[in-house]
């Protein structure tokens, strides 16, 4: 029997160390499929290709499934975002990012539970990239909201609180401001809440759901969003339980679906050996959990927990000082 195929992009900074770290661990565990590496970020760069070449996005796509390192994006110059062209290339309209409190772990929330998810459309409003500047005084973004993108993206969230045994939906918009397109959003949530009874739906205004979150995070369930309010909230959400360097992300399309560590790829600490793999290997149990590896997923992710909540062998970004190989070997040796 064949093997499955992955397809595997480290991009760069700490991408390489952290997706090191993670396919070390995924093999200790027993998964060994045949990882077809693959260029993006600065290595594509580096040869005079596109930030997200095209033999990348065509190979992803014939393959199916893909786990990605972090790639940076210039602020405000430079090339466009290997990501945002990674998710519109091949259709990947749901970013899913979930938020759940860790063992061990130090933080203002460290004695209440938060376990949520934030579901974000990935492929339209702002983040279409639709620019221009008709005066030199003047600079223009058009945010583009469709009828069947909020559609898409509304019964795949409430799917997934069907799915996951969750009972609440929140939609988080600004429809009192951006009453069409904002509006747009909420209707077809309203619409699509008819068919799915047993869940609670409600909606939240986007800042009065910032506030919320950082004095009652444990009041939310699952939240559906824009793409541009989805990214500042669920960066919002890593930081209730330690930071980025610890929220697993995927992507999903309806033929294809990549699974990546949201971080940036932290240039400044790259080739030190002391990056925290955990986003990255947590996206990676989301994968499993994905392709129906669900027991290796969680014998993984109990090996984790008890590295945290043991607290000896961490990063430093976790308060501890180890390498990323000393965590790396921890959380092997938990499994065992």
């Amino acid at each position: 029997m064949d093997k499955r195929r992955i397809a595997l992009v480290p991009g760069d900074g700490i991408g390489p160390e952290i997706t090191a770290a993670t396919i070390e661990i995924l093999e200790a565990a027993g998964f060994r499929p045949e990882w077809i590496y693959l260029e993006a970020g600065q290595p594509a760069l580096d040869k005079g290709k596109a930030a997200m070449p095209q033999e990348t996005l065509d190979a992803i796509r014939e393959i199916g499934i893909a786990l990605k390192g972090p790639t940076a994006t210039p602020v405000g110059r430079g090339h466009p975002s290997a990501n945002v062209a990674l998710r519109k290339a091949l259709d990947l309209f749901a970013n899913v990012r979930p938020t759940r409190s860790l063992p061990g772990l130090k933080g203002f929330f460290q004695d209440i539970k938060i376990d949520l998810i934030i579901v974000r459309e990935n492929t339209e409003d702002l983040y279409a990239g639709i620019e221009f500047q008709p005066h030199p005084d003047i600079a223009q973004a058009v945010k583009v909201i469709t009828r069947p993108g909020c559609r898409r993206l509304c019964k795949y969230a409430f799917q997934l609180v069907r799915e996951q045994g969750r009972k609440k939906l929140t939609a988080v918009h600004k429809a009192n401001i951006m009453k069409l397109t904002d509006g747009m959003f909420l209707d077809e949530f309203y619409a699509m809440a008819k068919n799915y009874p047993d869940v609670r739906a409600e909606d939240i205004i986007v800042d009065n759901c910032c506030m919320q979150l950082v004095t009652h995070p444990e009041k939310f369930d699952v939240l559906v969003t824009e793409n541009l309010y989805g990214d500042i909230v669920s960066d919002l959400c890593a930081g209730l339980v330690g930071g980025l360097g610890l929220a697993p992300g995927a992507n999903i399309g309806e033929h294809c679906s990549v699974f990546e560590a949201v971080h940036g790829s932290a240039p400044d600490i790259a080739g030190k050996g002391i990056a925290n793999p955990t986003a990255l290997l947590f996206s990676a149990l989301m994968m499993l959990r994905h392709i129906g590896e669900g027991a290796t997923a969680d014998k993984i992710g109990k090996a984790a927990l008890r590295t945290f909540g043991e607290g000896k062998v961490l990063t430093g970004d976790m308060g501890g000082t180890a390498t990323t190989k000393e965590f790396t070997a921890e959380v092997i040796r938990q499994m065992s």
